[in-house]
């Protein structure tokens, strides 16, 4: 069955790219609505915004998502993924900005609020979208593909100069909660040199050391630390989860992401549904739903919470 919150949530923070003060309400949503957002802030244009793949503009440092008028919402992966993570298969995102608020930079506020709050079946049927050929992308080293597989994985490789990242990969079955465990508190992450840069273009005002992990050569420049020795490449993976989530429905397939970002992973779901071949839709049989990522997750699962129990 699909799910919905079981009754409204808010978060206010900033914006990481704008800096801009944002305040965004996640609500309910009847069965088979998906997941839209609404600009509250704006008049006389359409003010919704659909969460899908075909809405997504060309973007490197973040995912968006715009609608024919031209209205936008961006940075929405991390929402996105604990959306997906969580099962929420419908709701209505109500934002008075341009951005999703940052939080902590990573997606546990966001599930920590919606186990908190609970969720509501509905009487509707989940339906998946199964890879039935591999599709890939490729840019320069940088390679994203989907293959067949029984439920969605999720294999990711970074490389970096800095010592304190280097070479990570990592290899996960989304199910059973996976994502809430092992993947939903990394922090998005970057170089000392590129926070000077952007910030020198105006961009990524509202990153602080509270809602990034800043690295520095050998060192983590954020105070605590690393949450992961391997958040980098969890919070590539974090990000995987948001941006496949435009796909429109769960995935029935294998990611796997070699210095992939937004980009390359919206561009691999557009060469996906360019090619009837390469997916069906179908109806969600029992023993796939119980390996769909969300389902079974409770309070317990948080990192936050596995961290103060031991």
């Amino acid at each position: 069955m699909q799910n919905t919150l079981k009754s409204a949530i808010s978060f206010a923070g900033v914006g990481l790219h704008s800096g801009r003060p944002v305040r965004m309400t996640v609500r309910p949503a009847s069965a088979d609505y998906g997941i839209w957002f609404r600009r509250t802030d704006v008049s006389g244009v359409d003010a919704m915004v659909p969460a899908i793949w075909s809405a997504v503009p060309p973007s490197r440092l973040c995912t968006i998502v715009e609608n024919d008028d031209g209205v936008s919402v961006s940075t929405i992966e991390h929402l996105m993924a604990a959306l997906a993570g969580c099962a929420i298969h419908n709701a209505l995102i109500e934002i008075d900005g341009p951005e999703v608020p940052i939080l902590d930079g990573s997606a546990e506020p966001f599930v920590a609020a919606f186990l908190a709050r609970g969720l509501r079946s509905q009487m509707a049927e989940v339906r998946t979208i199964r890879v039935l050929k591999a599709v890939e992308v490729r840019e320069g080293e940088a390679v994203a593909r989907l293959e067949p597989a029984d439920m969605l994985e999720i294999d990711f490789r970074i490389e970096f100069n800095e010592a304190a990242i280097g070479t990570q990969e990592r290899h996960l079955l989304m199910s059973n909660g996976a994502f809430v465990r092992e993947l939903s508190d990394s922090r998005t992450f970057c170089r000392q040199a590129d926070v000077d840069a952007m910030q020198a273009r105006g961009q990524a005002l509202g990153g602080t050391l509270d809602n990034a992990v800043v690295f520095d050569g050998d060192r983590v420049v954020s105070p605590g630390g690393l949450r992961h020795p391997d958040e980098p490449v969890r919070h590539k993976m974090l990000d995987a989860v948001g941006d496949l989530s435009l796909a429109g429905a769960p995935l029935l397939g294998r990611y796997t992401g070699h210095r992939a970002g937004h980009a390359l992973t919206n561009r691999l779901l557009r060469a996906l549904f360019a090619d009837p071949e390469a997916y069906r839709l179908e109806s969600c049989a029992a023993f796939v739903g119980a390996k769909l990522p969300g389902v079974g997750v409770h309070a317990g699962d948080l990192p936050s919470a596995r961290r103060h129990a031991a």
